[in-house]
C-alpha cells in the first residue's frame, strides 16, 4: 500500500503538474467557512461555481466530483475508482469494511447474505415496531412545547431501532452513539481513526461471543449462521461486516431525518398540508431524502483515466459529493428547493450501482413513519429563534443541535 499522506488540513498540497489550471478549485471538506447550519445548501453555494470535477489542494490535494453524470461514471466504474480506502487525506491500515471496502463482484456475495433483513419484506415487518419507537419518543416531548429534535429524537430513534435489530443492548445506546460520533469527526486523524476503529470492532466482538452462546433471531446472529457460497463467515468477515453496519446505524439516518426536520421547520404550508393529508408524507420523505444527504463516498483511483479534461491517476483520491449530485441543476429544476409535489425521479443520495445502500429502505421507512407519527401529535412547529444548530462536515455530515418549539399537541 502505498504511504499515507502526512499533511494537515489547512496546508495547501502542490498541485501534481497532470492537473490543468483551471480545475483547480480550494474547498476543505471537514472544515470549510462556507459552510453552515444548512449543509447541503450551502455546499451547492459554495461549489456552484466550481467544476463538474475539480481538484483541490487541502487535505493532501485530492478531486472532488459534484455533478450527477460525473458521480455516476465514478462510482459505477470500479476498474478505475476502487472503494477499498475510503480515507481523505489517505491513511495507513485504512478500516476495512464489507462489504463497502470491497468491488464487484467481491462485495455481492456478502449483499446477498445481507438482504433477507434488509429488503422491503423485512422492512415492512418491522414497521409496527418502528412505529412504537416513535411514538414513545415524540410521547416524550410532545407536553413540553420544546425539544432539542437531535438529542430526543434523531439520535434515539433509528439507533434504538438498528439497534434492536442487531440484538445490542439498548441500555448502552448512549456509549455506542459516542463511538460513532467520534469516529466521524476523527476522519483526518489517522491514529484516532484507528483507535476508535479497535475500540467498535471490541464492542462488535463482544456482540459476536454473546450471539454464539444464546442464538436469536436478530442480525447478529444471522451472519453468524448465514450460507456465504457453500459456507459460514468467519469471525474477521463478521467484524468487517458489523462495522460498516454499525456506523451506518448509528449515524446515517439520525443526520438525513435531522435535515429532513431542519427544513420542515421552516414550512409552515408543508405542515399544514402533511396534517391534514398524511398520505403526502412519503412525498415528504422521497424529498427529503433527496435534498438532505449526508454521505460522501471517497474512491481511490487504482488505474490511470480520464473524464473531460479531469486525469485521474492512479494513487489519487475522488471524494463524490452525493448530495450535490442530487441538486444538479442538470438533472432537476430548481434543485435546491424543497417541492413537496416534485415528481419522483432517480437520485444519489443513497449511491448507485454495486454500492447502492443495503440499507436505504429501512431509512426511507424510518423517516416516514417518523413524521407520521410527529405530525400526528405536534402538527405545528418552529425552530427556536436565535438559536445557532451545530453540525459537523466531512465523508459523513451532521446536524448535532436542532431547538424546537409549538405552543399546541394534537
Amino acid at each position: 500500500m502505498t504511504a499515507a499522506i502526512e499533511t494537515s488540513p489547512s496546508v495547501m498540497a502542490a498541485v501534481p503538474a497532470h492537473i490543468p489550471d483551471h480545475l483547480i478549485f480550494d474547498f476543505d471538506i471537514y472544515a470549510d467557512p462556507r459552510i453552515n447550519q444548512d449543509v447541503q445548501g450551502s455546499y451547492a453555494l459554495a461549489l456552484a461555481n466550481a467544476p463538474d470535477i475539480f481538484w483541490t489542494r487541502l487535505n493532501g490535494g485530492h478531486w472532488i466530483a459534484k455533478s450527477f453524470d460525473t458521480i455516476s461514471k465514478i462510482v459505477l466504474d470500479p476498474e478505475h475508482f476502487s472503494v477499498r480506502e475510503m480515507q481523505i487525506p489517505r491513511v495507513e491500515n485504512p478500516p476495512f469494511f464489507i462489504p463497502l471496502s470491497l468491488d464487484p463482484p467481491e462485495n455481492l456475495p456478502y449483499r446477498k447474505a445481507m438482504m433477507p433483513m434488509f429488503g422491503p419484506n423485512a422492512i415492512r415487518a418491522l414497521e409496527p415496531r418502528i412505529r412504537e419507537w416513535a411514538a414513545e419518543l415524540i410521547d416524550a416531548v410532545a407536553d413540553k412545547g420544546s425539544c432539542d429534535f437531535q438529542a430526543d429524537l434523531a439520535k434515539q430513534f433509528p439507533v434504538n431501532v438498528f439497534m434492536e435489530l442487531m440484538g445490542m443492548d439498548l441500555s448502552r445506546l448512549s456509549d455506542f452513539r459516542a463511538l460513532a460520533e467520534a469516529f466521524f469527526a476523527a476522519q483526518n486523524d489517522s491514529d484516532e481513526l484507528s483507535r476508535l476503529s479497535g475500540e467498535i470492532l471490541g464492542e462488535m466482538a463482544s456482540l459476536i461471543d454473546a450471539k454464539k452462546r444464546a442464538p436469536d433471531d436478530k442480525l447478529m446472529s444471522h451472519f453468524i449462521h448465514v450460507d456465504i457460497d457453500g459456507r459460514k463467515m468467519g469471525q474477521d468477515e463478521i467484524l468487517a461486516m458489523s462495522f460498516v453496519l454499525f456506523l451506518g446505524g448509528m449515524d446515517t439516518v439520525t443526520n438525513v431525518t435531522g435535515f429532513a426536520f431542519q427544513q420542515l421547520a421552516q414550512m409552515p404550508d408543508v405542515q399544514q398540508r402533511l396534517a391534514a393529508d398524511p398520505s403526502l408524507i412519503p412525498a415528504f420523505t422521497d424529498e427529503a431524502v433527496r435534498l438532505y444527504g449526508v454521505v460522501n463516498t471517497p474512491r481511490l483511483v487504482i488505474a490511470d483515466h480520464n473524464i473531460g479534461d479531469a486525469q485521474f491517476r492512479e494513487g489519487e483520491m475522488v471524494l463524490n459529493i452525493l448530495c450535490l449530485g442530487s441538486r444538479d441543476p442538470a438533472k432537476f429544476d430548481q434543485p435546491n428547493i424543497f417541492d413537496l409535489d416534485r415528481r419522483k425521479t432517480a437520485h444519489l443520495t443513497f449511491s448507485s450501482g454495486p454500492h447502492l445502500c443495503v440499507g436505504h429502505v429501512l431509512g426511507r421507512a424510518e423517516l416516514r413513519i417518523l413524521t407520521e407519527e410527529w405530525v400526528k401529535r405536534i402538527p405545528s412547529f418552529r425552530a427556536v429563534a436565535g438559536e445557532k444548530h451545530a453540525f459537523r462536515i466531512g465523508t459523513v455530515m451532521a446536524l448535532e443541535t436542532l431547538p424546537l418549539e409549538w405552543t399546541e399537541v394534537a
